[in-house]
């Protein structure tokens, strides 16, 4: 039987099917007939089905006041996928044993350009009280220094037309300014995408729209509504026809769009939300006033490791983090690199422990349900290695500490560069040119070849490529992996 004909054959999950799931399914602890809509969320893909709906799901099981509408500010498909299920999908937890759960937290999938009305008043209804983002960075119409960009067409379209939005941005504000013309509260903003400081740049894109709409409802967005700091961090990959059919072989029930995630997730939210907020430290969201510190330990720890696994792995022909972390010496250098070079130079924020967390990062690299290739992470590496490694690097050195490990993953890229360029590959960087360019010029030796990639100050300050102790450290990182 074809896996087409048994899915046709199959049961649809829906609230009527879902009890007839398999033993072992987990399904909604709570009677969703009962449960209000509390909160809407912008941008409802793969990522916020498998981790914040995850956790109002879980708070639903205790306070029925938290389910979700999501709002598509585009795309039909989940809505499409979804509402023949009554909004229940299932998401496949994958771990070295994978367990399967049905959520049962969007009651709710709204297409913006379809019904805005329908949007409005879910915004404007007196129980919404938190709206939630997963729009991608780009979503949040910000220009390159984080300010709203008047110029972006959709912010152009919005500002000209305030009552028929298009952006995030528009929808938020236009909801603010009907519950301001109501007398409620606002709602609480949680953008839940990781760009740096990503509620204070929404909440200041938001109220430079509102002061080009209304300076008073500007002024009372600017007093009265909380935009936490967030950070998430779950790796889910893509839904594909393998996934549908290994969640319909678990539950016994076919799922247009089940989710997979691996299974540890992690959500910091800024503890501003104030009285009436639900829960959320219940279900295990930390609530902090250090978001700053939580995203440095895991751009330095896990970013940073994720680097270094990357290029060293592929020098020695590893294809994915499972196996590079399964490689000895490579597993020993990234737990000495956390240890020894990497938590020293953090100050650990409250609610978080340094050695616990890098333990659990060098779990999530051994799970061998996620395929997280190397050469993916290996992309951008002139992006992502002055903010994954060198401020690491700096601060070592501020403090006295030598970096022969810090400049492995640093090495291991000039190698990587290297090897591409020989093989005629492409290189994705935004400075691929100039890195191919640096490549061609190389004179072959130890010393000529760092001095030549050192010397590309997009990537590497004037003080550290002059700093003796950092060079040094690269050129017998360099000559080692060579």
């Amino acid at each position: 039987m074809t896996t087409d004909t048994a899915a046709s054959q199959a049961l649809r999950l829906s609230a009527a099917s879902a009890p007839a799931a398999l033993p072992g399914v987990t399904l909604p602890a709570y009677d969703r007939d009962k449960v209000e809509i509390g909160v809407v969320h912008f941008g409802p893909g793969a990522f916020h089905r498998a981790h914040q709906a995850f956790y109002f799901d879980q708070l639903l099981a205790n306070d029925p006041r938290w389910g979700v509408c999501a709002v598509s500010l585009k795309s039909p498909g989940v809505r499409d996928a979804l509402s023949p299920q009554d909004g229940l999908y299932t998401l496949a937890q994958l771990d070295h044993e994978t367990s399967f759960r049905v959520i049962g937290s969007i009651l709710e999938v709204l297409v913006a350009p379809e019904d805005p009305e329908a949007v409005f008043a879910r915004l404007a209804a007196p129980q919404t009280r938190i709206v939630t983002l997963t729009v991608t960075e780009k979503g949040y119409t910000l220009t390159g220094e984080g300010k709203l960009d008047t110029t972006h067409p959709d912010i152009v379209h919005d500002l000209a037309e305030p009552r028929r939005p298009v952006s995030a941005v528009g929808y938020i504000v236009e909801g603010l300014r009907r519950r301001f013309a109501a007398g409620l509260s606002p709602y609480a903003v949680i953008a839940c995408d990781n760009l740096a400081d990503n509620g204070w740049r929404l909440k200041a894109a938001t109220v430079a729209f509102a002061q080009a709409v209304d300076p008073a409802l500007a002024s009372w967005i600017e007093q009265n509504a909380a935009f936490p700091r967030t950070m998430v961090d779950s790796i889910t990959p893509a839904t594909d026809d393998a996934l549908r059919a290994r969640v319909q072989a678990a539950t016994g029930l076919a799922d247009a769009w089940p989710i997979q995630r691996e299974a540890f997730t992690q959500w910091v939210v800024e503890d501003v939300l104030g009285d009436g907020a639900p829960d959320l430290a219940s279900v295990g969201v930390t609530l902090t006033d250090d978001v700053r510190g939580f995203e440095r330990a895991k751009l330095r720890l896990l970013n940073g490791v994720h680097s270094t696994l990357a290029y060293a792995g592929l020098l020695k022909g590893h294809e994915t983090v499972f196996e590079a972390v399964g490689d000895p010496s490579l597993e020993a250098l990234a737990r000495d690199l956390m240890a020894k070079d990497i938590i020293p130079t953090l100050t650990a924020p409250r609610g978080l422990d340094l050695a616990a967390y890098a333990e659990a990062i060098l779990e999530r690299f051994r799970n061998p349900e996620i395929r997280h290739l190397l050469s993916q992470i290996a992309w951008d590496g002139s992006q992502k290695l002055p903010f994954r490694i060198l401020g690491t690097v700096k601060d070592a050195l501020d403090a006295g500490r030598d970096v022969d490990r810090l400049a492995v993953p640093i090495a291991a890229w000039f190698h990587f560069l290297k090897a591409r360029a020989a093989e005629g590959a492409a290189v994705t960087d935004p400075l691929a040119d100039r890195l191919l360019a640096v490549v061609q010029a190389l004179p072959g030796e130890v010393k000529g070849d760092v001095a030549g990639f050192l010397a590309v100050e997009a990537v590497f300050p004037a003080d550290l490529a002059g700093d003796t102790r950092f060079v040094a450290a690269v050129e017998k990182a360099y000559g080692e992996l060579g």
